[in-house]
């Protein structure tokens, strides 16, 4: 189980995948191996997983960012996961209880690119879609 300097660790990796274990050691006052070697644990325990790198959308031709919930109309969730799994355009998916089943977080180009995936989607189920006014935090 993590302790607290590991999840201070954890909460500069969060800020900074591709910080130096020194950096983050002067941080919380420990050296650049013991950080590497927290570092290390928590990837061998599966705390920590992956690393990425945050995108600006807008600089690659995205600007329209809409949150879909879809309810199914029938049970072929895991059809509808790989579907999902294959669209670039879906930066996040959530299969959720009751009802909707999934909520979608989508970055697409343009308005038309967003109902071309609308349609695609109505194969699996009845959507109702929220455009993003802007990102507040």
């Amino acid at each position: 189980m993590p302790d607290h300097i590991d999840r201070k660790i954890i909460s500069l990796l969060r800020e900074n995948g591709r910080a130096q274990w020194k950096q983050i050691g002067d941080a919380i006052r420990m050296s650049g191996p013991a950080v590497a070697s927290r570092v290390q644990r928590l990837e061998d325990e599966g705390v920590v997983t992956g690393y990425t790198v945050k995108v600006d959308e807008t600089r690659l031709g995205n600007h329209l960012c809409a949150f879909i919930t879809v309810v199914m109309k029938d049970y072929g969730h895991t059809r509808f996961q790989e579907f999902l799994r294959q669209r670039p355009e879906v930066k996040e998916a959530h299969r959720i209880s009751g009802e909707p089943c999934f909520i979608l977080k989508v970055v697409l180009a343009d308005q038309l690119r967003l109902t071309q995936l609308l349609d695609e989607i109505l194969e699996y189920g009845h959507y109702k879609i929220n455009i993003s006014m802007n990102q507040c935090v």
